[in-house]
């Protein structure tokens, strides 16, 4: 059995209602329960079972194919160190030891990217399968290999999937993974043969969830059902340049300068925010809502590949310049946050060519997906880089105008372009769809869903927009759609020696847009690499667009000559944090209407400021003491402020049991410890005011599903009335909702504190217990007794016992049978609960959803801090192991690690590694 310190039988708490089909749920069990049942199960998971699946990591082993031996070397986490003489012999292995330790994550992977689930876990997944053979992904990667890849990238995936294939050679299911065993029980499928197209299309998957602000597009067009536009606008503040400063700050766009003021007001310059109030939403009324409604519907069943994909989330990632440290040469650090999941989507490795030479380029070490050549984050022996996601706007809704079997494109209709595409599903009859693009590639997303078919014949519209005829329907322009290079880009980088061949390959890195930070010895350097539409006059990209006008269309690409970057800047650092990568009025292009703003980013720029300006030097503990910090910017705005707050007995019954919790803000570090009683009381009223202030006023489809409010019906006219209220219950997964809490809704508090009349502040009888407010300091008070008695509920009527690690707990679940169905799996698969310290938008980014609980969405998924002084003197952490296999002692076992903010020593050198080898493997031609 699993450990019981970490084994759980059980949900999060909190995640009731769950949709069905919910993204986190890529399998429906319904088959596998019926097998549990029995006594005959007993027998079947036996211990020869859950050993059947372990890799062989000591002795050797012969693989046809390879040219010469290759040692697999593995520390005592069971992270691999692979040797070889040859290229191909490199990836081959990598391919064999990835497969040994995560084939079952990587099989279910390809099926996702491919629109397959179905036939691994039967009719559950049709509709995922339909929304993504829609986008096609990996049609478009097989495109991407058979005309855009270089020769030698096609070379390393072939080796790669053959390593892949020489592992599956001659096991049944039950020898790869234990959840093939479970599958097995219903289900005769059968790992198929790993092919290169089935790497390649993994960078679509990454792609769509750092896509950029295409659920801004939706939410600020679902807003217009119950907001105006200046009250969307409100809550979309501007970028705080001033306050929150970009990432490129000198000396590196002077030319991008000249070319702004050559240019002028650019067709394809913006504001940092635009005005609800754009020519789609204007011409297509409440179709667009309705439409978008259904959409989101459909995107949240989408199983989640990379990350939650919602505002706040994000990455960290700093270097710091030699003349700062105290080794005389460049540290950098990397976190990127991503949804949790088990196992991380991170696998160690490292890839060493014996001798480095023509036959032989790679000396690299890192993170790596499971499922994918090379190395994506991490060191070579000469450079090392970083990434955070940049939030360019990649994606475009919209709105089209169906008309028999075409679309309406400047007063003329065009055809659609069509294709058949066949879904086989386990234990079920095979289903065939249509599917519709228009002629520039973009797929008719909502014919993936009835309603939307529906809505859009049936949706009124005003005068401005094209007559309904057959009804109105959803496209999407993204970029990852176009077939690309960005796995020619990690071999690239992988091999790179200097700051010339790292920028050379990031014009190679064209999806994701990706924040790249660097450092060599003695250099550190920031570049934007990526496919960056531009867009025409009557359009920024912050809301979908009406399609049937040629205005709206992209023009373009920002040329990867005139993209921002810097190198060696003057201050002596470089910080990323999903802020503004550079003032908006310094430079021609829009990147985008949504960054994140900057609260991170700013708190480790002023950690780095307050330790240099002293005179001081940054070490490599130092670094990794910045990763941790814990540091509420949104308590250090508020605190002061709820302090004042008079709670009297007249006010309400057990007034001295809120002041007895108001007391525990006073001289509150603002620091969210795991075992800080302040840190939970704070972050429950924030999470109280932003429901009263804000959540109880946005529209259905943006509240949490299940929670229901009795508000004015949409298109009344005369005053509001108490009588005719309707009830209208909230539709949105509780980790996708809004008000999230994130820097977001920071910047919008921030903005409303000097205005303490702001209808903001207004709560009405029906939406608040007892009474209603009518300023912000009244609604403060609610929020703070609310705060109290929730609480109370949840953590008991004693403060002394209270801990904001009780709320704040990360659970641990196998992405496919540890997510639904009977507790033996979920025992068997599942670990957890762990107490978190960190929040929302601090540097210590354990994200939590404000509208939806306190429980733990996303993590720094893993940790780094490279030393360019001393390789060997680096530090690494990941989420969770090196191994997908439940009973594998790497299953978890970095986590309690991770937890601390321990890391672990990154062996590099030939005499660290084998220092630190457990265990050696030889693989034998």
């Amino acid at each position: 059995m699993p450990p019981n310190t970490t084994a759980t039988t059980g949900d999060k708490p909190g995640k009731s209602g769950r949709k069905k089909g919910r993204k986190a749920r890529l399998v429906v069990l319904v088959l596998v329960l019926a097998i549990i049942g029995g006594v005959a199960y007993g027998a079947y998971w036996s211990i020869s079972t859950v050993r059947a699946s372990f890799p062989q990591t000591k002795g050797s082993i012969t693989l046809d194919g390879l040219s010469g031996p290759v040692d697999v070397k593995r520390d005592g986490y069971g992270i691999p160190q692979i040797y070889a003489s040859s290229d191909e012999d490199l990836f081959m292995a990598q391919g064999y030891v990835q497969a040994q330790d995560r084939f079952y994550e990587m099989d279910v992977r390809r099926h996702m990217t491919s629109g397959r689930l179905s036939e691994m876990f039967g009719k559950g997944q049709v509709k995922n399968d339909e929304f993504l053979r829609t986008l096609g992904w990996d049609r478009v990667a097989k495109k991407e290999y058979d005309t855009k890849l270089s020769a030698s990238t096609k070379k390393y995936l072939q080796a790669y999937a053959k390593g892949v294939n020489a592992y599956l050679q001659g096991k049944g299911g039950k020898d790869i993974s234990l959840e093939y065993a479970a599958l097995g029980f219903t289900n005769d499928y059968k790992p198929a043969q790993w092919t290169p197209v089935d790497s390649v299309s993994w960078l679509k998957a990454m792609a769509w969830d750092l896509r950029g602000n295409m659920q801004d597009e939706i939410d600020r067009a679902l807003m217009t059902s119950r907001l105006g536009p200046q009250q969307i606008d409100d809550l979309y503040p501007d970028y705080p340049y001033s306050r929150n400063k970009a990432i490129v700050q000198e000396g590196q766009y002077n030319a991008l300068t000249k070319t702004f003021e050559q240019n002028g007001s650019s067709s394809t310059s913006g504001s940092s925010t635009s005005s609800a109030t754009g020519a789609s939403t204007s011409s297509a009324g409440s179709a667009l809502t309705s439409q978008l409604s259904g959409l989101y519907k459909v995107l949240d069943n989408v199983p989640t590949a990379v990350g939650v994909n919602g505002q706040g989330i994000g990455s960290n990632s700093w270097v710091v310049a030699g003349s700062h440290t105290i080794t005389g040469h460049p540290l950098l650090a990397n976190d990127p946050h991503l949804s949790a999941s088990l196992p991380s989507v991170w696998y160690q490795m490292g890839l060493h060519c014996r001798t480095v030479s023509s036959k032989c380029q790679y000396d690299v070490t890192g993170y790596t997906f499971a499922g994918m050549p090379g190395v994506v984050i991490g060191h070579n022996q000469n450079i090392a880089w970083g990434m955070t996601n940049s939030g360019v706007d990649v994606t475009d809704l919209y709105l089209e105008k169906v008309s028999g079997d075409g679309y309406l494109y400047d007063g003329t209709v065009r055809p659609f372009k069509t294709r058949e595409e066949t879904i086989k599903v386990a234990g079920g009859k095979s289903k065939t769809i249509v599917v519709r693009q228009t002629a520039d590639g973009m797929p008719l997303l909502s014919d993936r869903d009835d309603e939307l078919v529906t809505v859009g014949k049936k949706a009124a519209v005003n005068t401005a927009a094209p007559d309904r005829g057959d009804g109105y329907g959803i496209a999407l322009r993204w970029t990852a759609l176009d077939p690309g290079t960005a796995m020619d880009a990690v071999f690239a980088m992988d091999r790179a020696s200097n700051w010339s061949d790292f920028r050379s390959a990031a014009t190679l890195f064209d999806v994701p847009s990706q924040n790249l930070v660097y450092a060599d010895k003695t250099n550190i350097g920031y570049t934007l690499p990526g496919k960056i539409p531009t867009r025409a006059k009557k359009d920024d990209g912050s809301i979908p667009a009406p399609g049937w006008d040629s205005g709206y269309k992209w023009t373009g690409y920002i040329p990867q000559d005139e993209l921002p970057y810097e190198y060696n800047p003057q201050r002596g650092y470089i910080v990323t944090a999903n802020q503004a990568v550079i003032d908006k009025d310094k430079y021609p292009y829009t990147l985008t209407t949504d960054w994140g703003y900057g609260t991170r980013s700013q708190r480790i720029t002023d950690l780095i400021e307050s330790k240099i300006k002293g005179g001081g030097k940054m070490s490599t503990d130092d670094m990794r003491q910045m990763q941790l910090d814990n540091s509420s910017e949104i308590a250090r705005l508020l605190v002061p402020a709820l302090l004042k707050i008079d709670i009297k007995d007249k006010d309400t019954s057990g007034a001295k049991a809120v002041r007895e919790a108001q007391e525990l803000l006073e001289g509150w570090d603002y620091t969210q410890d795991a075992d800080s009683a302040a840190a939970a009381y704070f972050n429950s009223v924030w999470r109280n005011i932003l429901k009263l202030a804000f959540g109880n006023k946005l529209p259905k489809e943006l509240r949490v599903e299940g929670q229901c409010l009795w508000v004015d019906p949409i298109n009344t006219t005369g005053p509001a009335d108490e009588t005719n209220k309707v009830r209208e219950c909230g539709q949105r997964d509780a980790d996708q909702a809004q008000p999230d809490g994130g820097d977001r809704w920071f910047e919008v508090v921030r903005g409303l504190m000097d205005n303490p009349k702001s209808d903001w502040w207004s709560t009405p009888k029906s939406l608040t217990r007892p009474g209603a407010s009518d300023n912000r300091d009244d609604l403060f008070k609610r929020a703070m007794i609310d705060a109290r008695w929730e609480l109370t509920a949840k953590l008991g009527k004693d403060i002394d016992t209270w801990s904001w690690g009780r709320l704040h707990r990360l659970f641990l679940k196998n992405q496919t049978l540890g997510t639904d169905g009977p507790g033996f799996l979920k025992y068997v698969l599942n670990r957890g609960p762990w107490k978190l310290s960190g929040g929302e938008a601090t540097v210590n980014a354990t994200g939590w959803n404000a509208a939806g609980g306190y429980g733990v969405v996303w993590v720094p998924s893993m940790r780094m801090v490279v030393n360019l002084g001393d390789l060997d003197k680096s530090k690494w952490i990941n989420l969770t192991g090196a191994s997908g296999h439940a009973y594998s002692a790497h299953y978890t076992d970095q986590t309690s690690k991770w937890v601390k903010g321990e890391l672990l020593d990154w062996n590099f050198s030939d005499k660290a590694v084998d220092k630190n080898t457990s265990d050696a493997l030889v693989l034998k031609p």
